[in-house]
C-alpha cells in the first residue's frame, strides 16, 4: 500500500479493509495478552492453526491473536465468532475438540463454558457472562476484535476516523472545545481536566511543542495501561495525534517501562505501520500537519510516573521530581510547552471526537464523565480488568462483576488508587466510584488499581506493606518523604511485632501531614494515605496490636503465640 496522501484515500483504504473482513466469517479470537501468555496461549494458537489446517478448514476459519480480553481469572480465553461463544481456560488438550466439534459441527463444549454459581447454569455467549454483561467497554472493548499488530484491523473498525475528522473538518479550537465540553479528566490519577491542560499549552507561543503519553504504570496489581498498549496501540497513537494537532505539537513521546516488552513491541509496530501509510510524518492527510511519535523506555522507577521525574528521565537525567514553579504547559520537555496524559486518557480522545461531547457527558457523573478501567485483583473471585461508568458503586464492581470474595469469606476492605491510595471498609461499599467521592473517603482514583481484601487480612500489615513499597521507591530528594516514610515504616513494624504504644499512634498521625505538606511530588504527598485510612476505619486493629498484643486476623507472626 502506497502512502495515504489525503482524507479520500484514507476513507477508501478503510472501506477496503472493512470489506476484506467478512463479519460472518468463522473466527476464533484468542487472547494473547501477558496474563494469558503466562498460561500458554501461544501454544494454544499454534496448535489451533495446525488443527484447522489438518481438518482442511484453515481457509474458512481465521485464528486471530488479540490483546487482553480482561477476564484474566479465566484465561486463556477463546471467543468463537460470529456467534460470540466464550471458551475459558482453554488448554492444548481442548483444541482438537474445539475444531472437530464447535468449528466443524457447530456443537458447543459445555465443559469450557462459564459456570454461573448463582443460577448453576453454563453460559454460552461472552456478552451474557456477568463479568462482561455489567461493564461498559467503550475504551477496552475493541481489544477482543483486532490484531494489535495490524493497522488494517484498526482501520476496519473505524480507526483514524477521529483524526481524519479533526484534520479535515475541525479547527484546533473546535477540537479543544469538544474535549473540554466532554469533561474528560486525566485517568492517570490526578483527575485534572484534560481540556484545561491542552488549552494552557495551546496558548503558549512556540514553534516546538510536545505531547507525552505516560505509560509508566508502576502500581502493584495494576495493568490497565499495559493491556491497552498491548491490545490497541493505534487508539493511543490516534489520541496523541489529535492532541498534538490541537496544541500545535510536532513530536510525541510514549514513556513506557522496559518491563513491558509486548507493549513496546506492539506500540513500535503501530508507529512503524502508521509511518509507512503516511499517518505519521509530514503533511498528514495533506493537511499541513506534521507529527511523529517516539518511544522512551524507563528503567522501572515508580517515581518516574510523576510528570517532572518522567520528563527528566526522557531527557537522560536522573528521574527525580522537580519543583513546579513553572507549569509544564509553559516549560516541560527540554524547556518547551508540553502536554502529558496517561494511556487511558489518550485512548478516550478518539471516542469523544467521533461521537461528540454530549454523548460522552451522558456517561458517568457530572463531575466525572465517561468510563474508567479498573484492575480488580486480590481476594475476589473474578480478577481482571473491568471498564465501568464513573459513579458505579464499589459493591457492584466487587460483588456483581467481581463475583464476591474468594472462598465466600467476609469482605473487609478495598484499597483503591495504588500504593498511595486508601483502604475503604464495608460501610462505604455503596458510595459512587468517582474522583471526588473517593477523595472524600480518604482514598483516590489513582490510575485504577483496586485490591480487594477479606477478613483474614491484617490492616496494620497492609499499611506496613504499602509504606515499605513507597519507602523503597522514594527518590530521597525530600527529607520529609525520605526520613518520614522510613520512620513511619519503623513504627508500623514495631506495632506488628507487639512492641507498639499509644504514643506511636499519635506520632503516626502527627507525621502524616508533615510528610504530605513537605514533599515535592505526588509520591510523598499521598504516601501517608494507607496509614491514615486504616487508622480512620480500622483503628480497633491497631489498638488490638498495641493493648492486647494480638493480631485479630492472625497474620502478624510475632503475635501468634500471644
Amino acid at each position: 500500500m502506497k502512502k495515504i496522501e489525503n482524507a479520500a484515500q484514507l476513507e477508501a483504504y478503510r472501506s477496503q479493509c472493512a470489506a476484506e473482513r467478512d463479519p460472518d466469517r468463522a473466527m476464533i479470537a484468542v487472547c494473547t495478552g501477558t496474563g494469558c501468555q503466562a498460561h500458554g496461549c501461544d501454544k494454544v494458537v499454534d496448535l489451533m492453526r495446525a488443527e484447522l489446517k489438518s481438518a482442511g478448514l484453515a481457509d474458512k476459519v481465521e485464528v486471530k491473536t488479540t490483546g487482553c480480553h480482561g477476564y484474566c481469572e479465566k484465561g486463556p480465553l477463546a471467543v468463537v465468532r460470529p456467534e460470540g461463544i466464550l471458551y475459558q481456560r482453554v488448554k492444548e488438550k481442548n483444541v482438537a475438540d474445539i475444531v472437530s466439534q464447535t468449528i466443524a459441527k457447530g456443537e458447543v463444549l459445555d465443559k469450557l463454558l462459564f459456570f454461573d454459581p448463582t443460577t448453576k447454569e453454563r453460559i454460552k455467549l461472552e456478552k451474557d457472562v456477568p463479568f462482561y454483561k455489567l461493564q461498559e467497554r467503550l475504551v477496552f472493548g475493541d481489544n477482543g476484535y483486532i490484531d494489535p499488530t495490524s493497522i488494517e484491523d484498526y482501520l476496519a473498525i473505524g480507526g483514524y476516523k477521529a483524526l481524519q475528522k479533526a484534520l479535515t473538518e475541525m479547527t484546533p479550537d473546535q477540537v479543544l472545545a469538544e474535549v473540554s465540553e466532554a469533561g474528560l479528566r486525566g485517568r492517570g490519577g490526578g483527575g485534572f481536566a484534560t481540556g484545561r491542560k491542552w488549552e494552557s499549552a495551546k496558548k503558549v507561543a512556540g514553534e516546538i511543542k510536545y505531547v507525552i503519553c505516560n505509560a509508566d504504570e508502576g502500581d502493584p496489581g495494576a495493568y490497565m495501561d499495559r493491556s491497552l498498549l498491548e491490545g490497541n496501540p493505534h487508539a493511543i497513537v490516534e489520541g496523541m495525534m489529535i492532541g498534538a494537532f490541537t496544541i500545535g505539537a510536532t513530536d510525541g513521546y510514549v514513556y513506557v517501562r522496559n518491563e513491558y516488552p509486548q507493549a513496546v513491541r506492539n506500540l513500535q509496530c503501530a508507529i512503524n505501520r502508521a509511518r509507512e501509510l503516511g499517518l505519521l510524518g509530514d503533511n498528514i492527510l495533506g493537511s499541513g500537519f506534521n507529527f511523529d511519535i517516539h518511544i522512551s523506555k524507563g528503567g522501572g522507577a515508580f517515581v518516574c510516573g510523576e510528570s517532572s521525574a518522567l520528563i527528566a528521565s526522557i531527557e537522560g537525567e536522573v528521574g527525580e521530581p522537580r519543583a513546579k514553579h513553572i507549569h509544564m504547559a509553559e516549560s516541560g520537555l527540554w524547556g518547551k510547552p508540553t502536554v502529558l496524559n496517561n494511556v487511558e486518557t489518550w485512548a478516550n480522545v478518539p471516542l469523544i471526537i467521533n461521537r461528540g461531547a454530549a454523548w460522552y457527558r451522558g456517561i458517568g457523573t457530572a463531575g466525572s464523565t465517561g468510563t474508567k478501567i479498573f484492575s480488580l485483583v486480590g481476594k475476589v473471585k473474578n480478577t481482571g480488568l473491568v471498564e465501568v461508568p464513573m459513579g458505579i458503586s464499589l459493591r457492584k464492581i466487587i460483588f456483581d462483576i467481581g463475583g464476591g470474595i474468594t472462598k465466600n469469606r467476609a469482605f473487609k476492605a478495598v484499597q483503591t488508587g495504588g500504593p498511595s491510595g486508601g483502604c475503604i471498609p464495608e460501610a462505604h461499599l455503596d458510595m459512587p466510584v468517582d474522583f471526588d467521592a473517593l477523595t472524600e473517603l480518604g482514598s483516590m482514583m489513582g490510575s485504577g488499581g483496586m485490591i480487594v481484601m477479606d477478613d483474614q487480612t491484617c490492616m496494620v500489615d497492609v499499611a506496613k506493606y504499602f509504606v515499605a513499597f513507597l519507602k523503597g521507591e522514594s527518590c530521597g530528594k525530600c527529607t520529609t518523604c525520605r526520613e518520614g516514610l522510613q520512620r513511619m515504616h519503623e513504627i508500623l513494624v514495631k506495632i506488628t511485632e507487639g512492641k507498639g504504644t499509644m504514643a506511636d499512634l499519635a506520632l503516626l498521625e502527627e507525621m502524616a501531614p508533615v510528610i504530605q505538606q513537605g514533599s515535592m511530588c505526588g509520591l510523598g504527598k499521598t504516601a501517608p494515605n494507607p496509614v491514615l485510612s486504616t487508622l480512620r476505619y480500622f483503628r480497633d486493629e491497631y489498638l488490638a496490636h498495641i493493648n492486647d498484643k494480638q493480631c485479630p486476623a492472625g497474620v502478624c507472626k510475632a503475635l501468634m503465640a500471644s
